[in-house]
C-alpha cells in the first residue's frame, strides 16, 4: 500500500507518538499555548471532510459512524461541513446525543441544528459510498465489545462485499495506538487521516495494513513541549540517505573498513557465504570469513570476493573453544565483527561465543546461534566497551528474555526496548516492521520490507550488511536501523518486479548496490521528504 502525508508536510524523520505523548501534546497546546480544544476539533473535522471528499466518487453518499468521545466529535464536525457543502451525508451515532460531553456535545448540537441527518444507536452498513470511521481514537484502552464491535464487524463486511470505501479518523477503530495490535475487532480502512503526528501503532503490523493509506493532518497541535520528548521515529528515504557512510573519491579498499564474519558449521556454510555477500555488497572494502577448518575448502570455493580463515574445530566441524585466540587475533586487525550465522548449537561453540563477546574489542553484531548462546542470561552482554548489536527474530528474542514469542509480538516496542535495556546493546528486533532500540530507549521503526523477505538466508545477509556498515564507521544504532531500511527496500524493489514469493537471499544481496545508488541520489537540498517516502509502495 502507499502511505502519504498532507500537502507541504515533509520530514526526513517522522516522530511516532504513543497515546500518552499525544495526550500530553494536546494538553500543552490547549492549556499552555491557549488554543481552544473546540478549535482543534474544528480543524480536525475539516481535514476529515476534505479527505472524505477526495475518497468519494461523484454523487456518492458519505456516512459518518461516530462514537461517544472526541473521535466522534471530529466526525460530527466533518459531517456538518459536508452537509453545508451539499454532500448527501448521514451520521450513525452509537450513543444518544445527550450522553456526549464537552466539545463532542457542542458539535453534536451544531450538526443537528445545521440539519444533518442522524440515526442513533444502531449502524446499518450502506451498500456504497464512503464511511467515515470516527468511533475510537487514541483513547481506546480495552477490547472493543458490544454495539461498537458489532458496528465495526458490519462495516468491515460491507467493505469486503465491495462498493464501500472507509476513511478512519486518527486510527482505525479497534487499533491499539501504541502496539499496532487489534483490540478484539478492528476497522479495515482504505485511508487513515491521523491527526497532529503519526501514531506508533500505525507503523507496526497489523496496524499498518489496517490503516490503508496514511495521511497526516496538521490541525494545530504542537509537535513538541518542554516535558514531552519523542523517543520513537520513522525514517523517510531522505532520513536513511543521510546516514549512509561517505564514499570519498580518493577512497580505497582500506578506507571502507574490513569486516570479519565468524560463521558456519556442517550443513550451514551458506549462512557464512550470505553474510559475507551482505558485508561486501553494502560497501565494506574487505571481508574475511572465519570458519571451522574442516569447512574451509568448501568456503574457499563458494567465496570469491571474501577471504577465509580456517579456525580450530570440533570433530563435528563446528568451532571449537580452542579457536578463541585465533579469532581474537583476527578481530584485532578488523574494524567490526559479525558473529553467529550458521554457527550451530554445539555446547562448546556456544561457550566460545560467550567468551568472545567478553573479549572482542571491536563493534560486534550477534545473530542467530550467537544470540542463543545468551538464552536466559542477557545481562552477560553488559559491560562490553565496544558497541554491540543484536539481531534476533521473535523466537530468539524470547529465548534471550525467557518468555514466549507470542509475548514478544504482543508489544514489540516494549520487547525491543527491554532487549536493549537488559543487554546494554542495540537491539534490532526483526519482523513485520523491524524495530531498532538503543539502550536509552530510543526506537526506530522500519517501514520497508514485506513477505518477500520470508525466505531462508535473508537474515544472514542482514547480519553481513550490519557488520559492513559498522566496519565503515557508522554508529551502532544508525547502522542497525540503516541496514534494516536498505534490506527491506531491496526486497520491496524486487517484489515490485517479480512478486512477493521466490526472492532468494543471494538475489537480495545482489540487489543492494542499486538501492544504495538510488539512496545516494536523494538530493541533499531536499533533505525532507514526505511520509510517502517512508512507506514505499508494495
Amino acid at each position: 500500500m502507499t502511505r502519504q502525508d498532507g500537502p507541504l508536510v515533509t520530514r526526513a524523520e517522522w516522530p511516532l507518538v504513543t497515546s500518552a505523548r499525544m495526550r500530553a501534546l494536546d494538553q500543552h497546546t490547549i492549556e499552555t499555548l491557549g488554543v481552544p480544544g473546540e478549535l482543534l476539533m474544528e480543524s480536525a473535522g475539516r481535514a476529515v471532510a476534505e479527505a472524505a471528499l477526495a475518497l468519494r466518487e461523484t454523487g456518492a453518499p458519505i456516512h459518518v459512524l461516530c462514537g461517544a468521545g472526541n473521535n466522534g466529535g471530529d466526525g460530527l464536525v466533518a459531517a456538518r461541513h459536508l452537509h453545508l457543502l451539499g454532500v448527501p451525508v448521514r451520521v450513525a451515532l452509537l450513543v444518544e446525543g445527550s450522553r456526549l460531553r464537552g466539545d463532542a456535545a457542542a458539535n453534536w448540537r451544531r450538526a443537528r441544528d445545521a440539519g444533518v441527518a442522524f440515526e442513533t444507536g444502531r449502524f446499518r452498513a450502506p451498500a456504497g459510498g464512503v464511511v467515515v470511521d470516527a468511533v475510537f481514537g487514541t483513547g481506546l484502552a480495552r477490547d472493543v465489545s458490544g454495539p461498537p464491535a458489532e458496528a465495526i464487524r458490519r462495516l468491515n463486511a460491507a467493505r469486503a462485499r465491495g462498493g464501500v470505501r472507509v476513511l478512519a479518523v486518527d486510527l482505525p477503530s479497534g487499533l491499539d495506538a501504541d502496539t499496532g495490535q487489534e483490540r478484539g475487532v478492528c476497522v479495515q480502512a482504505d485511508v487513515t487521516v491521523t491527526l497532529g503526528l503519526p501514531k506508533l501503532g500505525l507503523a507496526l503490523e497489523p496496524g499498518r495494513t489496517r490503516a490503508g493509506r496514511i495521511q497526516v493532518a496538521r490541525i494545530g497541535i504542537a509537535d513538541g513541549a518542554p516535558d514531552v520528548a519523542h523517543d520513537a521515529w520513522l525514517w523517510t528515504r531522505a532520513g536513511a540517505a543521510s546516514r549512509l557512510p561517505a564514499r570519498p573519491a580518493a577512497g580505497h579498499k582500506g578506507t571502507f573498513g574490513h569486516a570479519l564474519i565468524v560463521a558456519g558449521s556442517e550443513g550451514k556454510t551458506g549462512a557464512a557465504v550470505l553474510a559475507a555477500l551482505g558485508a561486501a555488497r553494502i560497501g565494506a572494502g574487505l571481508v574475511t570469513v572465519g570458519c571451522p577448518a574442516g569447512l574451509n575448502d568448501i568456503l574457499e570455493i563458494k567465496l570469491t570476493e571474501a577471504m577465509t580463515a580456517p579456525l580450530p574445530d570440533t570433530q563435528g566441524r563446528a568451532l571449537a573453544a580452542s579457536a578463541e585466540p585465533a579469532i581474537l587475533a583476527l578481530a584485532s586487525s578488523r574494524d567490526a565483527v559479525g558473529l553467529g550465522p550458521g554457527l550451530g548449537r554445539d555446547p562448546e561453540t556456544l561457550g566460545l561465543v560467550r567468551a568472545l563477546a567478553k573479549r572482542i574489542e571491536q563493534p560486534l553484531a550477534l545473530d542467530a546461534d550467537a544470540i542463543i548462546a545468551f538464552a536466559g542470561e542477557p545481562g552477560l552482554l553488559k559491560g562490553r566497551r565496544a558497541p554491540t548489536v543484536l539481531t534476533p527474530h521473535p523466537g530468539e528474542a524470547a529465548a534471550l528474555l525467557g518468555c514466549t514469542a507470542a509475548e514478544i509480538n504482543a508489544d514489540r516496542p516494549a520487547a525491543a526496548r527491554r532487549l536493549a535495556a537488559e543487554t546494554g546493546a542495540v537491539a534490532l528486533l526483526k519482523g513485520a516492521g523491524t524495530l531498532t532500540a538503543a539502550a536509552n530507549g530510543q526506537l526506530v521503526v522500519n517501514p520497508t520490507g514485506g513477505p518477500a523477505l520470508a525466505a531462508g538466508g535473508t537474515g544472514d545477509v542482514l547480519l553481513g550488511m550490519l557488520t559492513g556498515l559498522l566496519a565503515q564507521g557508522v554508529p551502532a544504532a544508525d547502522a542497525a536501523a540503516l541496514a534494516a531500511w536498505i534490506h527491506g527496500a531491496t526486497a520491496d524493489a524486487w517484489a515490485r518486479r517479480a512478486g512477493t514469493a521466490g526472492l532468494l537471499a543471494g538475489d537480495l544481496a545482489a540487489g543492494l548496490p542499486e538501492v544504495l545508488a538510488q539512496l545516494r541520489a536523494v538530493p541533499a537540498a531536499h533533505g525532507e521528504t514526505s511520509l510517502a517516502a517512508a512507506f514505499p509502495e508494495s
